[in-house]
């Protein structure tokens, strides 16, 4: 008569984790599609920057305030000129192969130094030098790229640069840079296209994964509700047949 009783604390057990579990689920799946929703927030309030028309860059009083979820993508307007003879080769990749990003000082008549991504070039090919005239130059607002890539870490000593990192950049040249790089877009002065630096080449793509996590999530609720209803069944059968 009292055989059924000392499983009584397993059931309990048993059954406040399978709650658990499902809440914890259930909780997740919730903060993936609340995360979709901010994502596709984000793309809509980027994709509205690239396209705008051209706003004049930031004033150096300004630098302070720029941040990454506010200004990346933003498309601006420089005027003024480039220090030719100060290209930093970073290594990259883009639709034209493996090369190089080639990284440029930019004197802007609003005041302060604007590292300039005049494009792309690739191996074995020496970037046409930049006008050292007064030119007008259009493109992407991009955040600085700290440290190195994924991989490897910048080497300034040696002049080996794998990310686009403006201050370690300016350190090695001596220059205060603006704490952000310009995209080059396609057909700019110091751009001319291949095989010299290719601009416009950015690529804006963000990744959303979020629907299909939130799915995956629901899906293991769904299963931990049906794994709790098999395990009763079972509990079922063999306290009839005790």
């Amino acid at each position: 008569m009292s055989a059924p009783a000392p499983r009584r604390p397993a059931k309990l057990l048993i059954s406040l984790c399978a709650l658990l579990a499902f809440c914890g689920f259930v909780a997740l799946g919730n903060w993936q599609l609340e995360r979709r929703v901010w994502k596709l927030d984000l793309i809509e309030r980027v994709n509205e920057r690239a396209h705008a028309a051209p706003q004049a860059a930031p004033k150096q009083s300004q630098w302070p305030q720029i941040s990454q979820e506010a200004d990346e993508y933003r498309k601006l307007s420089l005027q003024g000129q480039f220090l030719a003879d100060r290209d930093t080769l970073v290594v990259g990749a883009s639709e034209l192969g493996s090369g190089y990003w080639v990284m440029t000082p930019f004197r802007s008549e609003s005041g302060g130094l604007i590292l300039v991504n005049r494009g792309f070039i690739n191996q074995g090919v020496t970037p046409t030098p930049a006008p050292s005239n007064n030119v007008e130059v259009t493109g992407l607002l991009r955040i600085s790229e700290p440290h190195g890539s994924v991989l490897r870490d910048n080497q300034p000593s040696q002049n080996r640069w794998y990310s686009r990192d403006t201050q370690a950049i300016g350190q090695a040249q001596d220059l205060q840079l603006a704490p952000y790089f310009i995209d080059a877009a396609a057909n700019q002065p110091g751009s001319p296209g291949a095989p010299g630096p290719t601009g416009g080449l950015t690529i804006i793509q963000f990744h959303n994964s979020h629907l299909v996590y939130a799915i995956t999530w629901y899906g293991l609720a769904l299963m931990v509700i049906g794994a709790a209803v098999l395990v009763k069944r079972e509990q079922g059968r063999r306290d009839k047949r005790a």
